[in-house]
Order: C-alpha cells, then structure tokens, then sequence
C-alpha cells in the first residue's frame, strides 16, 4: 500500500493500533504484544487475543507490519517502513492535540 492510502486509512488511528505499531519497534509475537501494551499504558489497555490478531492481520496485509519469523507456532513481527512513516504521522498528531488542551490540565 502506498503512504498516502496508508495515511488516509489509518490517521486518526485506534488506540488498538497505535500501541501495535509502537510494540513492534521491537520484534515480538503477538504475546508480547500484548504484554508490553498492558506495561505502557500501566494496565490501562489488556488487549485480547482476537483483538490483537485481527489488527495484525490487517497492518499486516497493509503492509505496516511484516513477519519476520515462526518459533514453536509463535509468529514473531516488526514495523515496516511504511508502518513507521504512519505511526509518526499519528504520534504528531497526537502531539499537537496535546498541545491544543495543555492549557487545560
């Protein structure tokens, strides 16, 4: 998928996704994901199982993610290129509407 259909389609983004594609700097399988999500966000978000595989099944068919390997039927994954250009794409529009309410807090 090219970036400016990637854009379109996933900013604004889902808190589900953004913590995905921030996880997967990392290489891990959908385990730890699940894992460092709940960690990051101080137990805040759990993710479930049919929630974390149907997302990645989807960056990974919009090409933001990729697989990178299969131990002991675990599937490990990383941020592609492209998922990086968009979570940036989002982290900066987060920022700036934290920038907007800062006065409020």
């Amino acid at each position: 998928m090219d970036f400016k259909k990637a854009e379109k389609r996933y900013i604004p983004m889902s808190e589900t996704m953004f913590y995905i594609l921030l996880s997967l700097r990392e290489e891990r399988h959908g385990y730890g994901i699940m894992q460092h999500v709940e960690e990051i966000t101080n137990g805040r978000i759990r993710l479930g199982a049919g929630t974390i595989y149907q997302s990645i099944s989807k960056l990974l068919g919009d090409g933001l993610i990729c697989a990178t390997g299969e131990d002991d039927r675990r599937k490990s994954y990383v941020i592609t290129e492209l998922g990086m250009r968009i979570l940036t794409g989002e982290a900066r529009r987060i920022r700036e509407l934290y920038e907007a309410v800062e006065g409020l807090l």
